[in-house]
């Protein structure tokens, strides 16, 4: 999966917070998540979150992001959280963000990840079992205040290849090297 033109794949930083949370703000109007609990999660030590950014015309700015969490050592994880800006659906963005997330759980040794899903999201369902992913439950009224149930769902990973590590950075590290130019 890549990126269309003019677009970049990195890690979040805390810094990313006031960004992110306009995304978020944007995306879910009803439930979005607060700042302090944004917050909390680009600083967990459990938590992977990556975003993509413009490269084009100016000040970057993030047109999507997604978040993972997993305690070390431990075998399952969860998807929190991943949104793409409304003009920049359809173009592969949440694939691309969403591949990422299940890269990184095989990485951290992840044989198990959980999401919840809206049930009124065939578009994001379809995506998640495009990766694998199987409806194991509905926790009624999930999302407030609209009262929309959730749609538990899991997907067994297998695991990393084993050998060499890939040369270079990879999408994510990339923008280490960047800066540095």
């Amino acid at each position: 999966m890549t990126l269309p033109d003019g677009l970049r794949l990195r890690r979040a930083h805390p810094q990313d917070l006031d960004d992110v949370m306009w995304l978020e703000h944007t995306s879910f109007p009803t439930d979005a998540w607060s700042a302090s609990q944004m917050s909390g999660e680009l600083y967990s030590p459990h938590g992977y979150y990556v975003v993509v950014e413009t490269t084009e015309g100016g000040a970057p700015t993030i047109v999507g992001y997604a978040g993972l969490s997993s305690l070390a050592g431990n075998p399952v994880a969860d998807v929190q959280t991943i949104a793409v800006a409304a003009e920049q659906r359809g173009k592969g963005i949440g694939r691309v963000l969403f591949t990422e997330l299940l890269d990184e759980a095989r990485r951290r040794g992840v044989q198990e990840v959980f999401l919840e899903v809206r049930a009124d999201n065939p578009v994001a369902q379809t995506m998640y079992t495009a990766f694998g992913f199987e409806r194991i439950a509905v926790r009624p009224r999930y999302y407030q205040p609209d009262g929309v149930d959730a749609w538990v769902m899991r997907a067994s990973l297998t695991p990393a290849p084993s050998g060499p590590a890939p040369s270079g950075p990879g999408p994510i590290g990339q923008e280490t090297l960047d800066d540095r130019s």
